[in-house]
């Protein structure tokens, strides 16, 4: 199964060399893409230092960090160039476990988008997960029309005809929220989506990138999202 996984990084040299022996791990032969926002802290050296040791790892230096939707966007678009049949996105500070990452990959063969969701595993209630997350969980929902358990879920496998059908260049947000218009545009076009109890676990080193703009950005950028579908049936 030709499948890449895309990472996006910034300031994650705690994690990223331990993430990726623990996909491998699981999927000795899977592709990684790390997109590194230019980390001061020395991640994409790091990043660079594993591409020479392991093959089926690439790397893409972006010049600035501006936001998680935009160093997804870019990844995808490299990855794309790659010709993979299926894209995994999961974040780099191990909260993603990647041993979900097989059962993704059972699940996508019948569907477009495999979600994982935090909200799912009643054995393992999401305690880590912050009230913003919550609140920007059921906001997303109730404005876009979304009946997904977890809009803002960052660990997902996808079909490529979903990245080339969903509009990249057309997205407005750059922060989390990303992860829920990246569900809205794909539930809009029609995309089947399954998801997959998961449980997220608390992050192993570094920081937390959501801010205060971070967060006036989803407000907002959802706003606009609800006014684009109701004058332009987005």
């Amino acid at each position: 199964m030709n499948s890449i996984i895309v990472i996006p990084t910034y300031n994650e040299k705690d994690n990223i060399q331990l993430l990726t022996e623990r996909i491998f791990n699981v999927l000795p032969e899977v592709k990684m893409l790390i997109v590194d926002d230019n980390s001061p802290d020395g991640t994409g050296i790091i990043a660079e230092e594993l591409s020479r040791k392991y093959k089926r790892i690439k790397v893409l230096h972006r010049e600035k960090k501006e936001g998680l939707g935009k160093a997804y966007i870019a990844g995808f678009k490299k990855a794309l160039e790659m010709n993979p049949d299926y894209i995994i996105q999961m974040d780099a500070d191990l909260s993603h476990d990647p041993k979900y990452i097989p059962i993704f990959l059972k699940e996508i063969e019948s569907f477009d988008i495999v979600l994982g969701s935090r909200f799912l595993n009643r054995d393992a209630l999401p305690l880590n997960v912050s009230i913003l997350s919550l609140w920007a969980k059921y906001y997303a929902n109730f404005m876009l029309g979304l009946i997904v358990s977890d809009p803002l879920g960052g660990f997902k496998c996808f079909r490529r005809k979903v990245i080339e059908g969903i509009g990249l260049d057309q997205f407005v947000s750059s922060g989390f929220i990303f992860q829920a218009e990246f569900i809205y545009r794909a539930w809009r076009k029609g995309f089947s989506i399954k998801e997959v109890p998961i449980v997220f676990d608390k992050r192993r080193d570094g920081l937390s990138k959501k801010t205060g703009l971070i967060s006036l950005e989803a407000f907002l950028k959802i706003i606009l999202l609800k006014i684009k579908r109701i004058r332009f049936k987005l």
